[in-house]
Formats: structure tokens, sequence, C-alpha cells
């Protein structure tokens, strides 16, 4: 925060070779402040930046998926979080308690929808994800905002865009991720201090809460069944090491670390799966790589990035043969 120096590296899997703030060297300008989230939708790319509260630097960068040129820049108020997508529409948590939708073909915020706590509104939107039709959003305890949802993860339907209701869970979510199966996790901090962290599982039949496993995890990423997520981040007991480790989505226990050959990873701070070869990317931000690990958890390839790599896209080829 106050660097101005987010950045997106390109690594190019056949050349084998990377290029640094690959966004600049092809927009001709710099990023950002303070970028938090990336995601890939059909042929675009959108990174969500939060900016500095009180500044004018919150949008939605909005590229082609294979050039990395900028398409359009959406600015939007109240410092955005993380995006997610349904039915050709964007949804955007935002800190003011504002999602704002999206529409990725005409690319204009077509609504937005302040969230209620009670009578007030609501405050300190993080982590969300789209399952079952609806839209889960945690709620956080955000240190700029008295009215934040301190334990709640707030449930939108979709088709009519209102918020249904509001599920209570551990103190302080933050991160929401959705199985193919329709079961929602979601990661809570905590108060680090008389509250331990935690990780639930949410039924989004019914919206309620059906498993917390106490478990202190930072990054969570699910593709299909797969959930991976870092843990002990910030761990500074001796007989405790930072890790990337397993999510059984069906029980919420915790599994197996995602590394078998020895890698040292130094922070996971990010971590991504890739859904055509269910490789695993853990962004470190302590040595400001990218480590990419295959199923088997040996590393297959690094690469340097910017300062705390959080989040990857994967940029999908087709390549025709000819058998004449």
């Amino acid at each position: 925060m106050g660097g101005d120096n987010s950045s997106i590296s390109y690594y190019d899997i056949v050349q084998k070779k990377v290029v640094a703030d690959f966004y600049q060297q092809v927009n001709g300008s710099k990023l950002g402040e303070t970028a938090n989230d990336l995601k890939i939708y059909g042929s675009k790319m959108y990174c969500v930046v939060t900016g500095i509260q009180g500044e004018a630097k919150s949008f939605i960068d909005v590229m082609d998926a294979a050039t990395a040129k900028t398409i359009k820049r959406l600015p939007i108020t109240g410092m955005p979080r993380y995006i997610a997508f349904y039915k050709n529409k964007a949804y955007v948590s935002r800190f003011d308690g504002v999602i704002s939708r999206l529409d990725t073909t005409s690319l204009t915020i077509d609504a937005d929808l302040q969230l209620r706590n009670g009578n007030n509104n609501a405050a300190g939107l993080e982590g969300l994800a789209v399952a079952n039709g609806k839209l889960y959003v945690a709620g956080s305890d955000n240190y700029l905002y008295t009215n934040s949802l301190k334990d709640k993860v707030v449930v939108i339907d979709l088709t009519t865009f209102t918020q249904t209701k509001s599920i209570t869970v551990n103190f302080n979510p933050v991160r929401v991720a959705a199985a193919a199966s329709g079961e929602v996790l979601v990661n809570s901090w905590g108060n680090w201090d008389d509250i331990g962290p935690a990780l639930q599982k949410i039924n989004t039949t019914t919206d309620v809460v059906t498993q917390k496993e106490d478990l202190d995890l930072g990054m969570v990423a699910i593709e299909g069944n797969q959930a991976w997520a870092t843990k002990d981040v910030y761990s500074t007991l001796p007989n405790i090491k930072p890790a990337v480790a397993a999510i059984n989505i069906t029980t919420g226990a915790l599994g197996n670390s995602l590394v078998t050959d020895g890698t040292a990873i130094a922070t996971p701070y990010g971590v991504s799966i890739n859904a055509l070869d269910q490789s695993v990317v853990v962004g470190d931000s302590g040595a400001s790589k990218a480590l990419v690990f295959g199923k088997d958890g040996k590393l297959k390839y690094s690469f340097e990035t910017g300062a705390f790599p959080k989040a990857a896209a994967f940029n999908y080829r087709t390549r025709f043969i000819s058998n004449n």
C-alpha cells in the first residue's frame, strides 16, 4: 500500500520465459495501487485494483485475456476487493458494503446493491463466490468501518439481485470459495486474541453452516472439487511452519501438504489452481516468486514476480496440428 507498484507478470510455458511487469510493457502505464484480484472470464481478464481510502485510485481494469491490453478501466468508489462471475455478469465486493454488478458485454456497471446490517448500511465486504444461483459475500471485521458485518456471510439472490439473508459464521470472515458440489467454504480469521480462526462449510440448499474446523488458513482456492489453502502463514511457533495443504470438501478437514519433493516455500501468500492440468500455483511473497507444482506435489517450474504474488489466471490456447 502506497507503493503504486502492482504488477502482472506473464510466464510462457512453451518458451519457459517470464516477462516481469507484463502489464506495463503492453499498456505503457502502471497497473495501479494495491491490485487484489485477477480472473479470466470468457475472452477478457479482470483485475480488481483496491486503491487507497480517500483517493481516486480504485477501479476494475478489463483486459484482453490473450494480450493483457486494457479494453476499459471502470472507476469504482468504495475500494473494490474481489470479483465473481455468473451468466455474463461480474459481481464486485467493496469495502463500503456495496456489490457492484458489471455487464461483461457492454462493460458498464448496470446496478449497485447496498448490503444492510439490520436497519443500517453494512460495510467491510471481502471475498465472494457464486453457488446454487446465489452470491455469498464475506462481511469481515474491517477497521475502517464501525458498521462492518463482523460475523456474517450475506446471501444475494442473483435472479432478483436482492439481499435475502445473512448467515452467522465465525468472527471476521474474509474468504469464500465454492465447490462444484455446490457447497461453500468460509474462512474466518477471528480477532487474533480470544476468538480463533476457523473454516466453515455452508450447505447452499438450506443456507445453514454444517461444519466448523479450527484452522488458521490464509487463501483458499477451489477448482471443481479440488481445494487447497495456505496455512499458518504468519506462525511464529517453532514447531509450526507455513504450508499449502489440501482441504477435504466433504469433511472440511485439512489433508496432506501439497509439496512432496522438499521444495521450500518461504511465505505462501497466494494459491491458484489450473483447471486444465490441476497444477497448483503458489505465490511466495517471501521470495517474490510463483512456484508451480504438479498433481504429484513436485515442482514443475518457478519464475520471478512482483511483490506479494497473490492470484494467477490461465490463458489457454488451442493448437491445430496438420496431419497432411
